[in-house]
């Protein structure tokens, strides 16, 4: 995949330490650096599936997590998934 790719982040609501059901993104803050300094453009789309992220690239899913699973804040260095993320946007067509 070329650098400068448009990655559509769609993200579900959780539920966080009991507080309400809502849509977050402090969990996606590592997965958005690690893409951005790749050189994609990252558009942030809500969806009513609850603990979900998928990335889209060309209207198709190359990744898929539980939103729970990413490291709260940070730069997604140190994150395995936002590393997993990475290639799979990398790969995609």
């Amino acid at each position: 995949m070329p650098q400068n790719a448009v990655v559509i982040m769609r993200y579900g609501p959780y539920s966080s330490v009991g507080l309400s059901v809502e849509h977050r993104t402090f969990r996606l803050e590592g997965m958005q650096a690690v893409l951005t300094e790749d050189g994609h453009q990252v558009i942030l789309e809500k969806v009513e599936e609850w603990n979900v992220v998928e990335l889209m690239v060309n209207g198709e899913i190359v990744f898929q997590c539980n939103i729970k699973d990413l490291e709260f804040g940070g730069d997604g260095k140190l994150d395995p998934i936002c590393q997993e993320a990475r290639t799979a946007v990398l790969n995609a067509f």
